[in-house]
């Protein structure tokens, strides 16, 4: 019965979130005391804009609402619709959440072996992965989900101390006189 549900509100929710250029990753409901929480969870190649992101929900309530007036009753009594992005916890699956990560520190189990590495490349048929400057391709038959990594400071936008022309005594000497 849940799934016969859930395909009824994706029916609806789907088509506006495709209209709206975006990938439909995760759709959602449980419980919150009296009320029901929607969430939703979408993507795009461009990434996720706010103001968008905030006119699909509109669109996505207005689709529900007029559902629920033509007698199809998705959500019983309240709920509350909540739209954005999967953010990094989303673990990659699929041929395009690899492609959307590219550039980024990843951990992924390859064949039975857990690997911690940036992404290269992916295409329809696998990653490429660098794996302590090991260039790596892995079809995704051989890939578990993948996890971004966090990384506050890239070590590529770092400034390289050798570049730095700072003359320390110089700007002591600066400071204390004013000049």
């Amino acid at each position: 019965m849940a799934q016969q549900h859930r395909q009824r509100l994706l029916a609806v929710v789907e088509p506006v979130v495709a209209a709206g250029g975006y990938d439909l990753e995760d759709l959602t409901v449980s419980r919150v005391g009296r009320r029901h929480l929607l969430r939703i969870a979408v993507d795009s190649d461009a990434g996720v804009d706010l103001d968008a992101v905030a006119e699909l929900s509109r669109g996505i309530s207005s689709a529900l609402d007029a559902a629920e007036a033509g007698g199809d009753e998705l959500i019983a009594g309240e709920y509350e619709l909540e739209v954005g992005s999967p953010g990094v916890e989303r673990p990659l699956t699929l041929p395009r959440h690899w492609r959307r990560n590219r550039t980024r520190l990843v951990k992924v189990n390859a064949a039975g072996q857990e690997l911690t590495g940036r992404v290269l490349a992916a295409d329809d048929a696998g990653v490429t992965l660098d794996v302590d400057g090991d260039r790596q391709t892995h079809p995704y038959a051989d890939l578990g989900p993948g996890r971004v990594q966090v990384e506050l400071k890239r070590l590529a936008e770092l400034p390289d101390p050798e570049d730095e022309d700072i003359d320390e005594e110089d700007d002591d000497e600066e400071g204390e006189d004013g000049e």
